[in-house]
């Protein structure tokens, strides 16, 4: 299997090693420091990748999502913002 375009929405059955959940916030936020131990545990566990972006160092995400950080987006697709349902995730990575 090729390498997976992050921008195109995964199915179910795509294993989590092989998703990106990406969680965009800000230095100082204590919704972020929540969702990023969430994003953390539940990637951990199965093996998903993750990364953080930093509001504040990107026009672009500022503009699309300033009034809802934290947002976590799974395959480049918003899944949610504020706060992070672990089980939730977990359901979306197929887990």
């Amino acid at each position: 299997m090729g390498a997976m375009n992050p921008l195109r929405r995964a199915s179910r059955k795509t294993p989590p090693t092989e998703r990106l959940v990406t969680l965009i916030g800000r230095p100082g936020c204590h919704l972020c420091d929540d969702a990023r131990r969430v994003v953390s545990e539940v990637c951990g566990d199965l093996g998903a990748r993750w990364e953080e972006k930093d509001i504040e160092r990107d026009a672009e995400l500022h503009r699309m999502y300033w009034e809802q950080i934290p947002v976590v987006l799974v395959d480049g697709e918003q899944h949610t913002f504020w706060r992070v349902d672990e089980g939730r995730l977990r359901r979306a990575l197929g887990a």
